[in-house]
């Protein structure tokens, strides 16, 4: 079998990865589970969509996202059928690569609790430098779901607050 190689994923792209996801069995879709979802993704500059292709055909995927204070993996995903070959470990080793270049001090990953395949591949990434953090419980709150679908934090600083020469004045 070809070597997989690691790349940014293209707009044309997207309802593959949707479908790796299917097929790698990760968590029930979530609300930005969607083209529409990844292509605003893939429209945000600091976030970062690579793919791992053998033969042309995408068999892996993560998603990196740089907040300006830390880096934090998404979606990490192989197909079932590829897995212990190290497609995962090459994608992880991209993604942290360029979050760190981008200026993260740390990098997270977010793993689902219910895939013990997922903990123990995380557990096998010692070696790049991972480790479980036990002090994190996560919150979360669904655009469509929450009492505060309507109201936009950036908006709320737009016309509550004023920058002038990199000061913010609220």
């Amino acid at each position: 079998m070809a070597e997989a190689v690691i790349r940014q994923a293209r707009a044309d792209e997207l309802s593959a990865v949707l479908q790796l996801w299917r097929g790698a069995g990760v968590t029930p879709p979530s609300v930005s589970d969607s083209i529409e979802g990844l292509t605003l993704l893939m429209h945000v500059s600091d976030a970062v969509l690579p793919v791992a292709t053998i033969d042309y055909q995408i068999v892996g995927s993560v998603i990196g996202g740089w907040d300006g204070w830390r880096g934090n993996i998404y979606r990490l995903a192989v197909l079932p059928g590829l897995r212990r070959r190290g497609i995962g470990k090459q994608l992880v080793q991209e993604i942290s690569r360029v979050l760190f270049d981008k200026g993260a001090q740390r990098v997270s990953a977010r793993v689902e609790h219910e895939h013990p395949w997922a903990i123990g591949f995380w557990e096998s990434m010692r070696d790049l430098g991972y480790y479980h953090d036990p002090k994190f419980v996560r919150y979360i709150a669904d655009r469509r779901a929450g009492k505060l679908n309507n109201a936009s934090p950036f908006k709320l600083f737009r016309n509550n607050c004023s920058s002038r020469m990199g000061k913010v004045d609220c």
